[in-house]
């Protein structure tokens, strides 16, 4: 029986599978809390915006803020891919997986002089401009470095992506981008800065979004930009066109990437752009439905009128319940045949707030697993150490294979670094 939403993520039996392996000999073998992916889903998710821009000029930058894993850059980069990185750090990691950093994109809204001269020492493909004074010093920064720092002005359309507004980032208020009615300024300044080379024009709208319109609103934005840009006699060459496709939590119905990726080229091609090269920053909808958290169940308890399933995995594993109010799925790994019983589950952090989900309705006992869906994104790349919590083990599963990718952390990991002082 398949989850609706996760083409490999199935019960076989009683037992709930990734791939080929039950998740419960996961959580046996490596332990709990576990972060389990699999890179089958991830590859296929991938296929989709890959046969929609074939034949075409084209970049597909894997987003890693969704998760940063060193092997799922590898699987990503091993597939043809570039990166969209948003620090001197992510650079790092892109480049110890095997990363090409000529196929590397540099988002962020507060690049610091140190990372731009990292980027351009290690031949970074284009740099995401958010704000004039960065261009500056970018400017100040690749002219005494010798080496053109290629760009993209990131334009912030004034569309609204129908999303969480924390994960909103094409509105005229949100810390992001150009404003689209200075951006015309901007790139003519750009074209007359010392070690700036442009290149094309830069769009991101948000996160987790589950219909085509605003990309489509804010593409035609975009284009009637590049138009009036090219019009001021400054070539553009490639359209980054952001990322932020949804996945499916509970019952969202985002379009399917080869679907949205289509549309937008149809439009694209309409208005007469169709030669340029297209930049996509897919994140979530690459690595999202792929992983799932496992977590043990420590006890049952009723408090009040609620009762709580509580478990070893928490909010500094897994913080979007926690910070975005985030509804996942939660499924036992182990049917049991008993009458389920709704509840609470929360984690052992001492926070009111440490909670993987509401009102739940599960058959379960202490010593069974739980698994959180749809934890690939978003997942470990935001656990913390609150309460001194070691961060969970990682694995990557391919059919009947599996590889731990990360260790489980130990309290003496998280000391190294710390010093006590002399008495």
């Amino acid at each position: 029986m398949r989850l609706p939403g996760h083409p490999h993520i199935a019960y076989r039996g009683d037992r709930l599978h990734i791939d080929d392996l039950a998740l419960d000999d996961l959580g046996s073998r490596f332990g709990t809390p576990l972060y389990a992916y699999s890179r089958r889903a991830m590859l296929d998710a991938l296929a989709g915006y890959q046969r929609a821009l074939a034949g075409r000029d084209h970049l597909i930058c894997y987003a890693m803020k969704a998760n940063s894993n060193l092997a799922v850059l590898q699987t990503f980069a091993q597939a043809g891919c570039g990166f969209d990185i948003v620090s001197g750090g992510e650079f790092e990691r892109v480049l110890a997986a095997g990363g090409d950093p000529a196929k590397v994109v540099f988002s962020g809204v507060g690049k610091t002089r140190a990372e731009m001269a990292q980027a351009l020492a290690a031949g970074v493909g284009c740099f995401n401009v958010e704000s004039e004074s960065e261009l500056e010093l970018l400017s100040e920064v690749a002219a005494a470095a010798g080496r053109p720092a290629g760009i993209s002005l990131r334009v912030n359309p004034d569309v609204d992506a129908r999303t969480h507004p924390y994960i909103s980032t094409g509105l005229k208020d949100n810390k992001f981008g150009i404003a689209h009615d200075a951006a015309l300024a901007a790139y003519r300044r750009a074209a007359s800065l010392p070690g700036i080379e442009v290149l094309g024009i830069d769009c991101h709208i948000g996160s987790q979004i589950t219909a085509a319109e605003p990309y489509l609103d804010a593409l035609d934005r975009v284009l009637d930009l590049v138009e009036a840009v090219e019009s001021a006699g400054i070539p553009l060459h490639h359209l980054d066109l952001g990322g932020g496709l949804g996945i499916t939590y509970t019952d969202e119905q985002p379009p399917a990437a080869e679907a949205l990726v289509g549309a937008m080229l149809g439009r694209i091609d309409a208005r007469g752009h169709g030669h340029r090269r297209i930049l996509l920053e897919p994140g979530r909808s690459l690595v999202g439905n792929a992983g799932v958290l496992l977590a043990e169940v420590l006890y049952l308890k009723r408090g009040g009128e609620k009762a709580f399933c509580i478990v070893d995995a928490a909010m500094n594993d897994l913080m979007r319940p926690a910070m975005y109010e985030a509804w996942m799925g939660i499924v036992a790994c182990r049917l049991r045949d008993q009458a389920p019983q709704e509840m609470d589950v929360v984690g052992p952090v001492c926070e009111s707030g440490d909670w993987l989900g509401r009102a739940r309705s599960l058959a379960v006992q202490p010593g069974d697993r739980l698994a959180v869906l749809s934890a690939g994104a978003y997942g470990m790349s935001m656990a913390s150490n609150y309460n001194t919590r070691g961060r969970a083990a990682e694995v990557l599963v391919d059919g009947d294979a599996c590889w731990l990718i990360r260790d489980r952390e130990t309290p003496a990991d998280q000391f190294r670094g710390e010093h006590l002082v002399p008495r």
